[in-house]
């Protein structure tokens, strides 16, 4: 899809996703976190979570490939301009997590052929609990 597919309103939901013991491991060495939080389940067990807890950027990522997965933005996205999140409740191993993006604004550039796309993204559990809610903002091809 591109910039002029988009109306203010649309709504579009994800595949699901179970996120792993083996997501929350390798996320911590791509990315270098290992809090404890999320690698030592003694630790862990003496949180609120009660267990160990994937990282809330994992979450983000995964609900952004379940989208690209659709297929609907690959092709037509020059770039991510600003991402902003908040996160509501922990995702632990065996949960499973999809989204639902909804189109919120839309902005010309002053070059024809791009447009700013702004979208309200919330993430839910396998409960359909919100477990996270942020807002990304991509810089979208027109149709020519």
């Amino acid at each position: 899809m591109f910039f002029d597919d988009f109306e203010i309103g649309d709504e579009i939901f994800t595949p699901r996703r179970t996120i792993t013991e083996t997501d929350i491991v390798q996320f911590a060495g791509l990315s270098g976190d290992f809090n404890p939080l999320h690698i030592d389940e003694v630790f862990a067990s003496k949180t609120p979570y009660k267990t160990r807890v994937a990282h809330g950027l994992l979450s983000v990522s995964v609900i952004t490939g379940l989208q690209s997965m659709m297929g609907n933005v690959n092709g037509s996205t020059l770039g991510l301009l600003e991402i902003n999140w908040k996160f509501q409740r922990g995702v632990i191993a065996g949960d499973t997590i999809f989204g639902k993006f909804v189109v919120h604004e839309k902005k010309d550039t002053s070059k024809p052929d791009r447009g700013v796309l702004t979208r309200k993204i919330y993430v839910y559990n396998q409960k359909e609990e919100v477990v996270s809610e942020g807002v990304i903002v991509l810089l979208m091809l027109r149709r020519t």
